[in-house]
């Protein structure tokens, strides 16, 4: 019977307990392909070099990593303030990735599973970043408060420069890693002198 009250008595303090914790979400990630030709690892990189997805004006890479976020924000109004009380990401990110239109030889298909594995797993580093981000403005707009903001526009202006400044550091520390990779002796320049030599 005591164990019965006591159960009772720690449901009821439980129950009481104001509840902060924030909503958990998930990113939806998704591959898609885009078709190379070629028998060897050098035609399967020249084609790659001329369908690879457009990252600039006549700039092609070999693989592609993007994103999609939108938000679901709770603004309220607290006396002359406003304060986000909410902040729910929605996210999916696509992987773009090359892919032979037609079967391969046995050494070259062992040497594109090599590079083709490399550089998935390149991109999905990029994927880490991009939910680093996320997690960086959930962090920033969850209890963000403005003074004398009764109509809850200037938290708005706010918000936006703090996600301006979170998405610049992103791209910036993307743009970093693309450079180490690809430098000499970089992983991802070694994948493809891998699979151009069918190593």
């Amino acid at each position: 019977m005591k164990a019965v009250v006591r159960f009772c008595l720690l449901t009821a303090c439980l129950a009481s307990l104001p509840v902060v914790a924030r909503a958990q979400w998930q990113a939806v990630e998704t591959v898609k392909t885009y078709a190379i030709a070629g028998k060897s690892g050098a035609e399967l990189y020249e084609s790659i070099g001329a369908r690879g997805p457009e990252v600039a004006s006549k700039v092609r890479a070999i693989a592609h990593t993007g994103f999609k976020l939108t938000w679901t924000r709770k603004y309220e109004p607290q006396g002359d303030a406003c304060v986000l009380v909410s902040a729910q990401p929605k996210l999916t990110i696509t992987y773009t990735l090359p892919k032979p239109a037609e079967q391969l030889p046995a050494s070259t298909r062992r040497s594109w599973d090599t590079f083709i594995a490399g550089v998935h797993k390149h991109e999905l580093v990029h994927g880490e970043m991009i939910k680093d981000m996320v997690k960086e403005i959930e962090a920033a707009s969850v209890g963000l408060t403005a003074a004398d903001d009764p109509d809850c526009r200037k938290i708005r202006a706010d918000l936006t420069t703090r996600l301006a400044e979170i998405s610049n550091k992103q791209r910036q520390r993307a743009r970093d890693f693309d450079k180490t990779e690809l430098s000499d002796g970089g992983n991802l320049q070694q994948l493809v002198l891998k699979l151009v030599r069918e190593q």
